[in-house]
C-alpha cells in the first residue's frame, strides 16, 4: 500500500494532520474519480486513497464528526469501486470540517445516516439553529457494537429539539484511548466513565504517537482495572479541569473513596435511567455556561429605568438626544449605553464589597483558573501588582524582584516602603535584549541574607512569568528550591502576558496556581514526609536540607494576569489570582484595604461583564483556541525562516538564541527547521529551567539595515496598518494569541514579502559608496551592539541595612520632590565626573523604550555601563530623561545629609557624631 504525503514531522498537532490528511485524501479521490478503472494510474491512485483512509481511522476513531462510522462507511464505499461516490462523500467532509458548520448544525445528510445508506451523499441543514451550541460527550468504556449503537439510539432519541446544547457521542474502550480522545478533541465537554476501563489502547500507531507523549508517560498497567475508573478522573482533572465528568458503577457507596467522589461531578448506578445521566450532562452545561454578571447586565439594561444619579449618559440620554454627539451614539449602539449605569443594586453588584452576581462570577473564575479565591481589576494589571504588594509588604520587607520587570512593581514598592533587591537576568547582548533571572542567583541572594542572619526580612520573590519576549520559568523548580531555603516565601507571579497559559497541559505546568496546588498536595502528603525524613537521613554532618521542610513550609502564591492582553476582555480587564494558605487566617482583611484603596468606586460594568463572558469562553474553548493561537504562532515561524526571500533579510529567533544552552538541560536549540520539521516542545517545558513561548515571536531586522522602531512605525504600520507588541534595537516582537485567523497570519507574510521586495529593488539601485553605507548600517544593527549593564548598587545612604543589598527606594523617590536636593548633569558630561572621583546616585527612575524597564532607580549608584549603555541608545523615548536638561541626579549635599543607614535602622548624622563623641 502506498504511503500517503502527511507526516507527524512536518504537523504541528494532530488539527493540522487531520485537515492535510483529509485535504490529501479529496485530492486522491478527485484523481481516482477520473482515472479509467484497471490502468495503473487508477491503482496508484487507488493505493494512496486506501492509504490515507487507513490513516484517518487511527485519528477519527477520537471524534464524533464525521466519526469512525462514517469513515468505515467511505471505506466500504471505496471498496465497491463506487469512486465517485467517495469523492461527493469526502468533499462533504472537508466542507464541514473545515467551515466548521458541522457545529453549525450542517450535517451529512443527517447523523450516520451514510451507515444506513452507503450511496447517500450530501450536506443537509438540521433544525440546529446557530444558536444553539454544539458539543461531544466522551464515553469510556468496552462495548460491543451492538451495544455502541443501542447506547447512541437511546441517548438521540431522549434528546429535546428545542434544547439549546445538543451533543453527539464518541465511545472508546480504554483508559490511554480516553486521554488520548482527550488530547486530540477539543469538543468534548463531557466525560462518562463505565465501570473500569482496560488501560492499554490497541490504537496507538507511529503517526499519532508523537502527538500524545503526555498521555503515554502514565502508566498505570498493573493497577486493577475496577481502579482505573476513578483514576480516570483524577487524570481528566489534571490535563481537562474545566470539563464535565460522571463515573457510573457498581461499587457500594460505602466503599467508594473521597478522591473518586472529589473527582466526578456525579456518580450513576447501573440500574439507574439513562435520562438523568442526559439531564446531568445538560445541567453541567448549562451551569458553565452562567455569565452571573454579565447576564445581570443584559437583563438590567431591558428594564425601564430613571435615572436621578450620576452619568448623564447611562440610557444614552444624553447622546442621542444629542444635536452635535449623535454620531457617538450610532457607533457604540445603544445597548453600551443602556448598560452604563451607577447603581450596585437592582440585580447588579457592588465591586468593592460583592454579594451577588460578582461575587458569582469571581467564583467561578477561581475555579476556572485554577485559584483559591479571584479579584477581577478594573485598570489593568499595573493595579492588580500595588494591590498585591501593598497588601503583603510593609515598610521595611525585603522583597526580591527582577530588575526588568513592568515598572508598576517598581512604584508599588515604593507605595508599599518595602526595600527592593534588585535580582539580574541574563542579557541577551546582541538583540539588546535581557531574559530572565536564573534560580542560581535568586537562591545566591537568599543565602547571602541567611548568612548575615537577616533571612527573616525576605518577604517576597517577585517574578515576570512569562517575560515581553516568552521565556518562561520553571516555576515548580524555582519554588521548591526557593521553599526550601525560606519556607515561609511569599512567590508573585506576574503573568500578565500569561492567562491563556492554564488551558493547556504543556503551558499550565509553568503557572502560578497550578504548581501551587501542585505543592500544596505533595506536601501535605505521607508520602513527600517520608521522602523528607529519608532526604534529612542522607546528609552529611553539617550539609542543608536542599527539600522544603513539610512541618514548615508554607504556599503563598498570587498571580496577576492582564487577561486583556491574551485573552477576550475590554481594554484594562485583569484578574489577581490567590493560593495562600494564610489568606483567611493572615492577609484577607490587608488585602480588602489595598483592594479598596487601589479600586475604583466607579468601575466599569463593560470591563466586567467582559471578564466574565472571557471566563465562560475559556471554559468551553480555551484549549481549542490557545492550541490553533500556537499553531498559528508556529506556521509563522515556519514560513518567515523558509521563505528564501523573506530569510535574505529577517531571521526569527529560535529557542538557542534567546535561552544560552546551560538553562537548557533537554539540548532543544529550535521548534522547527527546514530539514527535520517541527521537535516536540513537551520535554523542554518540563524539564529545562527556562522554555520559550512560541507565541511570542521575536524577528531581527538587522538584516535589512533597519533598527527595530523605524520597521514596526515606517514599514508595518504606516504601509500597512500592522499592530505588534514591542521593539528592540534590531528587533520586534510579534505574538498569535486566541484571536489571531489564518488570514491574518497571510496578510503579515504578504507585508513581508511586499517590503522584502522593496528592499531588494532599493539595495540594487545603491552605488558603490552607498552600498558601503548600507552595510556599515547592517554591521552596526548586527555587531556594534551597546553593552546591557547590570544593576550596580544602591548608595550607601539609601542601604536597606547594613550588608543587605535591597535599598531605601522610598526615600529615595520622596527626597527628589526636593528641588534643592537634585541637579541635573548633561549626559555627555557624566564620564568626566567620574574621572573627578564624584558618585552619581540617581534620583528618578529612567526607563528607555526599547527595552522598557528602569536602567536606573532612585538611590540607585549611577555606573559607567549605565552611562556607556545611553549613551549609545538610539531611541527617542526615555522616561525620566529629559535631554535638554540631563540626567537628574541627587546633589553632593543632599547624599551628605541623608541619615545613616545602621544596624538598628535609620539614624541622624548628629545622633551618630554624639554617640561618637561620648564613647
Amino acid at each position: 500500500m502506498a504511503k500517503i504525503k502527511p507526516t507527524t514531522a512536518l504537523h504541528i498537532n494532530i488539527g493540522q494532520l487531520r485537515i492535510d490528511t483529509w485535504n490529501y485524501l479529496k485530492n486522491e479521490a478527485t484523481k481516482l474519480a477520473t482515472a479509467e478503472k484497471g490502468t495503473p494510474a487508477c491503482k496508484k491512485h487507488l493505493d494512496l486513497v486506501e492509504g490515507s483512509l487507513k490513516q484517518l481511522s487511527n485519528i477519527e476513531r477520537y471524534f464524533a464528526f464525521p466519526g469512525f462510522p462514517n469513515l468505515m462507511s467511505l471505506k466500504d464505499t471505496c471498496k465497491q469501486g463506487e469512486y465517485v461516490s467517495l469523492l461527493r462523500k469526502t468533499n462533504d467532509v472537508v466542507q464541514l470540517l473545515v467551515s466548521d458548520a458541522y457545529r453549525n448544525g450542517a450535517t451529512l445528510d443527517g447523523v450516520n445516516d451514510w451507515v444506513k445508506n452507503s450511496k447517500k451523499s450530501g450536506i443537509k441543514k438540521t433544525d440546529i439553529a446557530a444558536e444553539k451550541n454544539y458539543f461531544e460527550v466522551l464515553f469510556v468504556e468496552d462495548l460491543s457494537e451492538i451495544a455502541e449503537a443501542e447506547l447512541r439510539q437511546r441517548l438521540q432519541e431522549i434528546q429535546d429539539k428545542d434544547e439549546q446544547f445538543v451533543y453527539r457521542l464518541i465511545v472508546v474502550p480504554s483508559f490511554q484511548d480516553a486521554l488520548i480522545a482527550l488530547s486530540f478533541n477539543h469538543n468534548i465537554q463531557s466525560v462518562v466513565v463505565r465501570y473500569g476501563p482496560v488501560f492499554h489502547s490497541k490504537h496507538i500507531t507511529p503517526l499519532i504517537q508523537p502527538f500524545i507523549e503526555n498521555a503515554l508517560k502514565i502508566d498505570l498497567s498493573e493497577q486493577l482495572e475496577s481502579d482505573l475508573g476513578p483514576l480516570l478522573g483524577q487524570y481528566i482533572r489534571q490535563f481537562r479541569p474545566e470539563l464535565n465528568t460522571y463515573y457510573i458503577t457498581d461499587t457500594a457507596l460505602t466503599h467508594l473513596k473521597d478522591s473518586t467522589l472529589n473527582n466526578f461531578n456525579r456518580i450513576f448506578y447501573r440500574k439507574e435511567d439513562v435520562q438523568e445521566l442526559h439531564l446531568s450532562i445538560i445541567g453541567g452545561i448549562r451551569e458553565r455556561f452562567k455569565t452571573p454578571f454579565f447576564s445581570a447586565l443584559v437583563d438590567y439594561s431591558k428594564k425601564p429605568t430613571g435615572v436621578f444619579h450620576a452619568m448623564p449618559v447611562s440610557r444614552g440620554n444624553s447622546v442621542f438626544k444629542s444635536n452635535w454627539i449623535k454620531d457617538f451614539g450610532r457607533f457604540y449602539g445603544r445597548n453600551m449605553f443602556l448598560a452604563e449605569t451607577s447603581s450596585t443594586t437592582g440585580g447588579l453588584d457592588s465591586l468593592l464589597q460583592p454579594t451577588g452576581p460578582l461575587k458569582k462570577a469571581q467564583e467561578m473564575a477561581a475555579k476556572a483558573y485554577g485559584s483559591e479565591h479571584t479579584f477581577f481589576v478594573t485598570n489593568g494589571t499595573s493595579t492588580a501588582n500595588k494591590i498585591v504588594q501593598q497588601a503583603l509588604v510593609e515598610p521595611g520587607d525585603v522583597v526580591f524582584i527582577d530588575r526588568d520587570c513592568h515598572k508598576s512593581h517598581h512604584y508599588g514598592l515604593v507605595l508599599a516602603g518595602a526595600f527592593p533587591v534588585y535580582l539580574d537576568s541574563y542579557p541577551i547582548q546582541e538583540y539588546s535584549m535581557y531574559g530572565a533571572v536564573p534560580l542560581k542567583v535568586i537562591k545566591e541572594k537568599l543565602l547571602e541574607m541567611k548568612a548575615i542572619g537577616k533571612l527573616d526580612m525576605v518577604k517576597m520573590l517577585l517574578l515576570t512569568n512569562c517575560t515581553f519576549d516568552g521565556l518562561v520559568y520553571n516555576v515548580e523548580k524555582v519554588m521548591e528550591e526557593v521553599l526550601a531555603i525560606k519556607p515561609d516565601m511569599i512567590f508573585l507571579w506576574d503573568e500578565a502576558w500569561f492567562a491563556f497559559a492554564g488551558f493547556t497541559y504543556t503551558y499550565k505546568q509553568r503557572t502560578g496556581m497550578f504548581v501551587a496546588k501542585k505543592l500544596y498536595t505533595k506536601y501535605h502528603s505521607e508520602a513527600y514526609k517520608h521522602e523528607y525524613e529519608k532526604h534529612l537521613k542522607s546528609l552529611a554532618e553539617g550539609e542543608t536540607a536542599t527539600l522544603p521542610d513539610p512541618d514548615k513550609v508554607k504556599i503563598r502564591v498570587y498571580s496577576t494576569q492582564s487577561t486583556h492582553k491574551t485573552l477576550s476582555s475590554f481594554r484594562q480587564g485583569s484578574m489577581i489570582h490567590i493560593w495562600d494558605e494564610d489568606f483567611q487566617r493572615k492577609t484577607t482583611d490587608a488585602f480588602h484595604e489595598a483592594y479598596m484603596t487601589h479600586t475604583s468606586t466607579s468601575p466599569n460594568y463593560q470591563i466586567l461583564a467582559s471578564l466574565d463572558a472571557g471566563r465562560r469562553q475559556v471554559q468551553f474553548e480555551g484549549y481549542e483556541l490557545v492550541e490553533k493561537s500556537i499553531e498559528m504562532a508556529m506556521v509563522m515561524r515556519a514560513k518567515i525562516n523558509d521563505h528564501p526571500l523573506l530569510k535574505k533579510y529577517f531571521e526569527v529567533l529560535t529557542i538557542k538564541d534567546l535561552i544560552p544552552s546551560e538553562f537548557r538541560g533537554t539540548g532543544i536549540t529550535e521548534y522547527y527547521s527546514p530539514k527535520d520539521g517541527w521537535t516536540r516542545m513537551e520535554e523542554a517545558w518540563s524539564k529545562d529551567e527556562f522554555a520559550l513561548d512560541p507565541t511570542k515571536i521575536t524577528l531581527s531586522v538587522g538584516k535589512a539595515g533597519i533598527d527595530g522602531d523605524t520597521f514596526k512605525n515606517e514599514y508595518l504600520m504606516n504601509q500597512f496598518n500592522l499592530q505588534i507588541n514591542k521593539t528592540s534595537r534590531n528587533t520586534v516582537l510579534l505574538m498569535t494569541n486566541i484571536g489571531t485567523t489564518r488570514s491574518s497570519v497571510a496578510y503579515l507574510m504578504n507585508a513581508l514579502l511586499i517590503i522584502a521586495k522593496q528592499l531588494d529593488e532599493n539595495f540594487r539601485s545603491l552605488n558603490q559608496k552607498e552600498l558601503e553605507i548600507a552595510e556599515k548600517r547592517i554591521h552596526s544593527l548586527m555587531k556594534e551592539y551597546p553593552p546591557l549593564p547590570d544593576f550596580s548598587h544602591f548608595h550607601h545612604a539609601f542601604q536597606a541595612g547594613p550588608g543587605i543589598p535591597g535599598g531605601n527606594i522610598r526615600a529615595a523617590y520622596f527626597l527628589s520632590y526636593h528641588e534643592d536636593e537634585c541637579e541635573y548633569i548633561p549626559l555627555e558630561n557624566c564620564l568626566d565626573t567620574f574621572k573627578d572621583g564624584r558618585e552619581l546616585v540617581s534620583a528618578s527612575f529612567v526607563i528607555p523604550y526599547p527595552p522598557g524597564f528602569p536602567v536606573l532607580v532612585p538611590g540607585q549608584v549611577v555606573s559607567e555601563e549605565i552611562i556607556h549603555f545611553m549613551l549609545a541608545l538610539d531611541v527617542t523615548e526615555i522616561h525620566g530623561f529629559r535631554p535638554e536638561l540631563g540626567l537628574k541626579i541627587f546633589t553632593a549635599s543632599a547624599i551628605s545629609n541623608r541619615d545613616i543607614v545602621t544596624g538598628n535602622g535609620l539614624v541622624k548624622k548628629e545622633a551618630m557624631k554624639a554617640i561618637a563623641n561620648k564613647n
